[in-house]
């Protein structure tokens, strides 16, 4: 895997676009934008006093780049977000913050609408996945949030956010 020995920014763009290249995946919506004050979470949503909220979370500056693709050819979700998964923990400086599987992240709806802003990625909760990883090294920091959710087996959908700190 040359992507090992790129710095993080590279060596993540590098894995995001054979995602989007990858013959099973579609995209459906991409943006980018400087971002303040990001908040990430590190923990399932859950309703407190009537409002929607992170167990726990992080706040970042940074360039965020988001990506949805729908998976397809009979593929699941789950499976191309795990191969993702190992692609970005075999970076130099990866970690692994948070993940959650099924109804113990929350409410679908939630995460598809208030955390990704994207309704389509609205599936059954016991059908999503949330990975949070950071990568970390001299050459700079980043936070990849993953996310995958199904509808029915033909409409199944990864999302990916990729957060390029400021440093402060």
């Amino acid at each position: 895997m040359a992507a090992l020995a790129q710095e993080p920014d590279g060596a993540i763009r590098d894995l995001l676009v054979a995602a989007d290249s990858s013959p099973h995946t579609e995209q459906i919506a991409t943006s980018s934008a400087d971002v303040v004050d990001h908040e990430i979470g590190l923990g399932a949503m859950r309703k407190v006093r009537g409002f929607w909220q992170f167990k726990d979370s992080a706040r970042h500056d940074g360039r965020l780049t988001r990506y949805t693709w729908q998976v397809k050819d009979g593929f699941a979700s789950a499976e191309v977000l795990n191969d993702l998964q190992a692609n970005l923990l075999a970076l130099q400086g990866a970690s692994l913050l948070f993940h959650c599987d099924g109804r113990a992240c929350g409410h679908a709806n939630q995460w598809a609408n208030r955390v990704f802003g994207q309704r389509l990625l609205y599936g059954k909760s016991d059908e999503q996945r949330y990975r949070v990883i950071a990568v970390e090294n001299a050459t700079g920091s980043a936070r990849v949030l993953l996310y995958s959710s199904a509808r029915t087996a033909d409409r199944q959908y990864l999302h990916a956010d990729y957060l390029k700190l400021i440093e402060e």
